[in-house]
């Protein structure tokens, strides 16, 4: 049976955690979609893990770990992170595979990613610049490699020559870059790769078929999905549940449960609107507080009040059977809290959320306040000894979204962890 984590919001929420305290009940943990734009902090008895493409179900070190279908793989990019696990004293031989249709992500697809950024001036998505939206345009372009296809030289440096001669003809002497050079790279690769690349179909239709539990952690999150989210300020994959499908072929009639992280308060990386934003003191604060820095891009988060509008929406796409409400210690200062509640455009409340980026940068947020606790949360580890305000915080956003929160966050120790 399968358990699918998800991020509820833009990303950032803390999946991760989640991930690494749940990967002891699973043999095999599994990423469905995207590529190293992600990024994943454990903190396991004072080290810090920095995640981007594996997944952080490595930790666990009696689980099989799966780089699904649809995500796309930069090869440098993959040794890197198992040298730095090895250095941390983690033992990943024979626990991480590629599946062999997954794409290969190249030096190309970054240089041309920075290249679109500029062309796009200040309607710029903000990415990582890690090269994922042009690696994703070819694969659906049909002119993309295969990590499984890596292996028949011939066929992969013919269509990396041919990828490289089409951006060429597109950007000019602007685009600097040597395709030998990287033919010749993947030439030292190609040896050492081989031992990770699988085919997933028959690894997955095994675990089905003995009822081995499988973890799939999700990347990014639905509002930065290419069809569910706030379009084009959006990641180039199915973030959300359909993509747990695309990328892995697992059955639907095998899931058991679809876990939504939710942050406490709500932040933002990169362009987009953002209707509960918050510029001001407010923001800052939480910025601070919070530590909101992007793990893969060094960026600080944009911060605002929870939004119940767009964390139902959420839940209307993806069918949470239970929300992982996380950082609820940032909040411990506050006086009062606000949580977005309805959506309103000249006066009128809109019915439900808007598919434009248009639309929603028009909107006026109604907000709820409620009173804050003023006391820490962290160590606490029953839900009957949070604070009466912030027990009525969580209720409320059950009440208002319609799915149980079952996971507490409290601090960024693997213990901070509150199971109701």
């Amino acid at each position: 049976m399968a358990t699918v984590v998800l991020g509820a919001q833009f990303g950032d929420e803390g999946k991760g955690k989640l991930v690494d305290i749940l990967s002891h009940q699973f043999q095999i943990i599994a990423r469905s979609a995207g590529g190293h734009n992600a990024g994943h902090t454990i903190v396991v008895d004072g080290t810090t893990y920095d995640f981007h493409i594996l997944p952080s179900g490595l930790i666990n070190p009696r689980s099989t770990n799966l780089i699904g279908s649809a995500c796309v793989v930069s090869v440098p990019q993959f040794f890197y992170e198992l040298e730095q696990l090895e250095k941390h004293g983690l033992n990943t031989k024979d626990r991480i595979f590629i599946s062999d249709r997954a794409h290969a992500l190249f030096e190309l697809h970054s240089l041309v990613d920075g290249l679109e950024e500029v062309e796009l001036g200040g309607k710029a998505v903000g990415t990582t610049k890690k090269g994922i939206g042009p690696c994703y345009q070819t694969k659906h372009g049909r002119s993309g490699v295969r990590i499984g296809e890596i292996f028949d030289k011939e066929l992969m440096d013919h269509k990396l020559r041919t990828m490289a001669a089409a951006y060429k003809k597109r950007y000019g002497d602007i685009l600097k870059y040597d395709v030998e050079a990287e033919i010749k790279r993947y030439d030292e690769w190609r040896p050492r790769l081989a031992e990770y690349v699988v085919d997933q179909v028959p690894l997955v239709q095994s675990a089905e078929e003995s009822n081995t539990p499988m973890l799939i952690e999700g990347a990014n999150a639905l509002l930065l999905d290419i069809d569910w989210g706030t379009y084009p300020m959006v990641t180039s994959s199915n973030t959300g549940i359909g993509g747990v499908f695309t990328g892995l072929g697992i059955s639907p009639f095998k899931l058991k449960e679809v876990i939504g992280v939710v942050k406490a308060y709500q932040t933002r990386v990169g362009g987009g609107p953002f209707p509960t934003e918050q510029i001001n003191e407010i923001g800052e604060k939480l910025q601070t507080v919070g530590r909101e820095v992007g793990v893969t891009t060094g960026r600080k988060r944009r911060c605002g009040w929870l939004d119940l509008v767009l964390l139902k929406y959420s839940a209307a796409i993806n069918h949470y059977t239970s929300f992982n409400l996380t950082k609820l210690d940032i909040l411990d200062d506050f006086e009062e809290l606000k949580i977005c509640t309805a959506y309103k455009i000249n006066g009128q409340t809109l019915p439900s959320f808007p598919a434009t980026i248009d639309q929603l940068s028009k909107v006026e947020p109604v907000y709820e306040t409620m009173p804050g606790w003023k006391t820490e949360t962290t160590g606490v580890k029953t839900y009957g000894e949070l604070p009466e305000a912030a027990r009525n915080y969580i209720e409320r956003v059950e009440q208002f979204c319609g799915v149980r929160v079952k996971w507490i966050g409290t601090g960024p120790a693997r213990d901070a962890m509150i199971t109701r």
